[in-house]
């Protein structure tokens, strides 16, 4: 059976590599899901699972060549900057972030280009693809880390398939940016999380499973 969230739970989001150990781990408190697609919430500030190279350095203090090459360390660390609202389809190869700043107001979508890898007990599971979108409020958008794109390929994170289907996902976003449609037509950019919830935390048996429990 398919998992799937109630509202108010925390379903955490995992990231995990194409030899299918766990990267990242970022919970969102659910506010619907319907078995395929979850909608989530993650403010700033919530704990979350990082990865770091060895001795601590995070992968942009590091040469582009060498940073999918040096072995990475799971680390608990806490979302920064801005609160993310994330739709994540189950099979679409993106997902799409609202991010809102400190006062709440809404700031830009962040389309973070993804291959879907299904869904566990605990949450949905992703491949980061590097390349992503940023799209300002007005709708003029960007790609974001294209080398990096490039080099995890000849690193072989990614595949060269993989990158053409990530690339042709985000030219179906782009389309829908520039027609203005969902999700792109304002559709919770006056979002506002309810003030009573707790914020998302990252289950302790997870912890205990990567090593990095009290």
């Amino acid at each position: 059976m398919t998992a799937r969230w109630r509202p108010g739970e925390t379903a955490v989001l995992r990231f995990v590599r194409p030899d299918g150990s766990a990267g990242r781990h970022h919970p969102l408190r659910v506010l619907r899901d319907d078995g395929a697609t979850v909608l989530g919430w993650q403010p700033a500030g919530t704990p979350i699972v990082d990865t770091r190279l060895a001795g601590g350095r995070r992968m942009r203090d590091v040469p582009l060549e060498q940073r999918f090459r040096l072995p990475r360390v799971s680390v608990v660390d806490q979302w920064r900057g801005t609160g993310t609202l994330r739709l994540v389809p189950g099979t679409a190869w993106s997902s799409v972030w609202w991010c809102f700043g400190e006062d709440g107001a809404f700031r830009e979508w962040y389309v973070n280009l993804e291959v879907p890898a299904g869904r566990t007990a605990r949450g949905p599971d992703r491949i980061d693809g590097v390349l992503d979108l940023v799209v300002d409020p007005d709708r003029t958008w960007r790609w974001k880390d294209e080398d990096e794109a490039e080099e995890a390929v000849r690193a072989g994170r990614l595949t060269p398939a993989w990158l053409d289907r990530l690339r042709a996902e985000g030219h179906r976003i782009i389309g829908l940016v520039e027609a203005g449609v969902f999700p792109f037509d304002g559709t919770w950019t006056d979002f506002r999380p309810d003030p009573a919830w707790p914020a998302p935390t990252l289950p302790p048996d997870l912890l205990a499973e990567l090593g990095l429990g009290s």
